[in-house]
């Protein structure tokens, strides 16, 4: 089990997707996505201008790993297809890749990620699809804009911080990866526990 620690700077509920009780990391973060394996943790922390350094967004054990095609076409995350005519929770679908039939390249779906209208937003597609794998999890808490702080004591361990600063962080020694997976399961919480930081803004 390995411990990937990254800021979520945007906090709308598209990266991660914490809706319809299935918490889903398929755009943004690529290194995460490329490298993190089932069973590691993934927790995504509140930015400094915000105000939110050092409090927890949200976390999720990964349990699934997909493709963007298998991702688009499974029945269970046809709810995650964005509708940007619909619900926040809809408008923020994550669910906007798969593979063009007739080009081979990648089809971008009309979402938070594209340009106004729904035209494809080269910049983000190719970062996104530097990784095509999608994180998804059911054993998850998200807080969104209202989580818990963490405890100085993981800020400050051996010399290292938990809470990355720009990129992300997954080189924790291994006891201090199973301390704070355990904190994280004594909070109690599970699923989704609160609004995006941004929404209050939208």
């Amino acid at each position: 089990m390995k411990l990937h620690s990254y800021v979520v700077e945007h906090d709308y509920g598209f990266a991660p997707n914490p809706f319809y009780g299935v918490c889903t990391l398929a755009t943004c973060k690529e290194f995460i996505r490329k490298y993190a394996a089932i069973g590691d943790y993934i927790i995504g922390t509140g930015c400094a201008k915000r105000k939110r350094r050092g409090y927890l967004v949200y976390f999720m054990r990964t349990e699934e790993i997909m493709t963007f095609d298998e991702y688009w076409l499974d029945h269970r995350f046809q709810c995650k297809r964005p509708n940007l005519r619909g619900s926040r929770m809809q408008a923020f679908g994550d669910n906007i890749y798969h593979t063009d039939v007739v080009t081979g390249g990648w089809a971008q779906a009309n979402s938070v990620h594209s340009h106004r209208g729904g035209r494809p937003n080269i910049l983000n597609i190719t970062t996104d699809t530097k990784s095509s794998r999608v994180m998804i999890s059911r054993h998850f808490t998200y807080w969104g804009g209202s989580g818990p702080l963490i405890p100085a004591g993981f800020r400050s361990f051996e010399g290292l911080d938990v809470c990355a600063k720009r990129y992300h962080k997954n080189r924790f020694p291994e006891h201090m990866a199973t301390q704070f997976v355990a904190w994280l399961e004594s909070l109690g919480a599970h699923g989704y526990q609160g609004e995006p930081l941004e929404w209050a803004r939208i």
